[in-house]
């Protein structure tokens, strides 16, 4: 890809992370009938969830090797057991300060080019899946179909992992680096609401 066009789609994706940043919003509120639809379109209803997702598959391309798919698979795997806390309902401390949490922290990983080693890299983002998850499996209302609802949200959070590795790809260097500090600044202003 040509370098301007690297820059110009580099650009145009910190502008549009950095402008939704502030718009940030937690969750959709419950799902009713919950079904696979339901969980696969409930991680594209609130930002947070987007970015987080978005996020990991840009930082799983950004890191290489292995962690191209140990990060996500970490992510997926600790997202669904979260999920299947809330599910459950089971209680997790502090939620919504995770879900924060996990964008500044996966948002500076991106900005810092942080290199740890793989096995580390997915606990991080294992970490953080399990609050992501809690909340997905906390709104499914009770007459879901836990298990096409659960798998709905984690084909939906595997495309946007992928979305993110497409976003690596397409735009490298100094650009992945500033939607990272975007996303971080996401969940910066998360916390403080």
């Amino acid at each position: 890809m040509h370098i301007t066009t690297q820059r110009t789609l580099g650009a145009v994706l910190a502008a549009g992370i950095i402008g939704l940043a502030g718009a940030a919003q937690a969750h959709t509120g419950g799902a009713h009938d919950a079904g696979f639809v339901h969980g696969f379109t409930h991680p594209f209803g609130g930002l947070d969830h987007l970015l987080a997702m978005v996020t990991v598959g840009l930082w799983a391309a950004q890191r290489g090797g292995r962690a191209l798919w140990a990060v996500p698979a970490s992510f997926m795997g600790m997202m669904l057991a979260g999920g299947l806390l809330g599910l459950n309902g089971v209680a997790l401390p502090s939620v919504e300060l995770g879900i924060a949490a996990s964008l500044v922290v996966l948002g500076s990983l991106v900005a810092l080019a942080v290199r740890p080693s793989v096995w580390l890299g997915a606990a991080i983002v294992g970490a953080f899946a399990v609050f992501h998850g809690h909340a997905h499996g906390a709104e499914a209302p009770e007459a879901a179909a836990p298990a096409l609802y659960a798998a709905g949200f984690v084909v939906a959070t595997g495309l946007l992992h992928l979305l993110g590795i497409a976003g690596f790809r397409a735009i490298h260097g100094m650009a992945v680096r500033v939607a990272g500090a975007a996303v971080a600044a996401s969940g910066v202003a998360l916390m403080a609401i």
